[in-house]
């Protein structure tokens, strides 16, 4: 049998995919999101009527936002045709080119949505040719990728989209059998207090039917509680579908594959076999890290002790990340990464997980010499864990827009970060000439190489690499006259107050005290 195409939407922030995907759906998901962004991976089924009758299409739609990286390509993993979504008026930005990028990388046929047409600043033509500059190939502009341009206003150009969609699928030749055991991909995870741990599941070959179980990894559920992407109890999810699962084990790991067994036995036989190969995987490969060479690896561990052997200079921040869902953990990890770190301050992770904020959180992060901070994206605070807070000094931070977090966090580390006095070198000059030393005062002269020497300043006396003493400049002379400063290029005449005894060719070097 053939199965209906699973679609995902992809594109800069902004640029129009929700609302695409609103007026495919006739819903109005957008005013719901936080922040007016996707913030999450979601799954939708709508249904395309055309002259050859009705065609079920799964859609998937993506944050734009650059920090959801890791939800964009797992929405490409699973999807078998792609819409890049750029917007008319402001044609590619940096996301469309990373998402066009992972669109290449998975190999699937896309098609571009030009988006906003109605708007006063469309400029169709234009944004073809930022396509073009980017290496993106149209149709009728020597390649063939196709597009069309929409409304998601007034709907135009949305049925000749959803037609090519169904072009491309017919293409492809999308066929799965239902009778199968069903198979496909974890999209989200989630922990409910009420419900449990509960997972979305893009089904993309055979069926999941109730009274199987579904093994992911080293989790498991039993078909009990199984739902379609409206909430609705189903008892059959056929290919194409995306479903949640309630009552898994423990939570899967977000991209992991599923597969479904009739008995609970040989689910827990895959899962233990799963996690066995897991185990020896991890010990070949070594620990993963997300933060890449020469960066600070912000992936949780649990296991982690906030401030085990550190050097007594720097200064641990240990940090706990509690999110709705597991793929936002992602992108939070993410937006850390991107934050400079220096030798005074390193910033550990030593949990990431699901769920709300809850006392145990304050008392991993509380424990310490440092009080650490919990960063919270759409989850609640227990009233134990405020109160733990309060008391051991824990800062608690909740957000619904990942970019507050990280605006937030920059600001915190940079409150955090312990302070030092350095040298900054202001001006330095050469001793051209050496006249007179009398009672601890110097007469020379000099030629400014750099910056600016000022009447009164303190300068160090360097002769190579070595201080052989510092003195105070009494009075500057150029051109014979006094003068306050004299700046890079000028020649200069000088007394000054030191106890060492400068030479022809010694150094001298303007410096402040400053704190960082």
């Amino acid at each position: 049998m053939s199965r209906p195409p699973i679609v995902a939407i992809v594109g800069h922030i902004d640029h129009g995919k929700s609302t695409l995907l609103d007026y495919i759906r006739k819903t109005n998901v957008v005013e719901g999101e936080a922040g007016g962004i996707t913030q999450h991976l979601s799954a939708y089924e709508a249904v395309h009527k055309n002259a050859s009758g009705e065609h079920k299409i799964t859609f998937l739609d993506t944050p734009g936002h650059e920090a959801f990286t890791a939800m964009r390509a797992r929405g490409l993993e699973v999807a078998d045709v792609a819409i890049l979504v750029v917007s008319s008026e402001d044609g590619v930005k940096p996301q469309t080119i990373e998402a066009h990028k992972l669109i290449q990388e998975v190999g699937i046929p896309h098609i571009i949505a030009l988006t906003k047409i109605d708007k006063p600043g469309s400029n169709i033509e234009k944004a073809k040719m930022s396509l073009l500059e980017h290496q993106i190939f149209l149709e009728g502009l020597g390649g063939d990728v196709p597009w069309v341009g929409i409304s998601s206003k007034s709907g135009e150009g949305v049925p000749e989209l959803l037609d090519l969609i169904l072009l491309a699928a017919e293409i492809k030749g999308l066929a799965a059998d239902a009778a199968k055991q069903g198979e496909g991909l974890v999209i989200e995870a989630h922990v409910d207090q009420r419900r449990g741990t509960s997972a979305t599941l893009i089904v993309q070959d055979g069926a999941v039917r109730s009274g199987q179980f579904v093994v992911a990894g080293e989790a498991l559920a039993p078909v009990r509680i199984m739902e379609n992407f409206v909430g609705k109890p189903i008892k059959e999810a056929l290919p194409g579908s995306p479903v949640r699962i309630v009552g898994f084990s423990t939570m899967p790991a977000v991209g992991t594959r599923f597969v479904t067994v009739a008995t609970k036995k040989e689910a827990e036989s895959k899962a233990s076999q799963q996690g066995s190969a897991k185990k020896s995987s991890d010990i070949l490969s070594g620990p993963a890290t997300a933060a890449g060479p020469g960066r600070p690896d912000f992936s949780a561990d649990p296991a982690a002790t906030p401030e085990a052997a550190e050097e007594v200079t720097k200064l641990v921040l240990p940090i706990v990340i509690k999110t709705d869902v597991a793929g936002t953990g992602e992108a939070v990890v993410h937006e850390l990464n991107k934050i400079p770190q220096d030798d005074r301050l390193e910033v550990r992770v030593v949990a990431r997980t699901v769920g709300s904020v809850t006392e145990n959180d304050v008392k991993l992060v509380g424990g310490g010499k440092t009080p650490g901070i919990i960063l919270g994206f759409n989850v609640k605070v227990e009233r134990e864990a405020r109160e733990a807070a309060e008391r051991l000094g824990v800062m608690v931070a909740t957000f619904d827009i990942i970019y507050k977090l990280a605006e937030f966090l920059a600001e915190e580390l940079a409150k955090r970060r312990p302070h030092m006095q350095i040298e900054v070198l202001l001006g330095a000059a050469k001793v051209l000439k050496f006249f007179s030393a009398q009672s601890g005062r110097v007469v020379l002269g000099g030629r400014v190489e750099e910056g600016v020497l000022r009447a009164r300043q303190e300068v160090r006396i360097m002769r190579r690499d070595a201080e052989i003493g510092r003195g105070t400049m009494i009075s500057l002379q150029s051109g014979k006259k006094d003068v306050k400063e004299v700046g890079a290029g000028s020649e200069f005449g000088a007394m000054l107050k030191t106890q060492a005894l400068p030479a022809i060719g010694d150094r001298l070097e303007a410096v402040t005290m400053e704190l960082k």
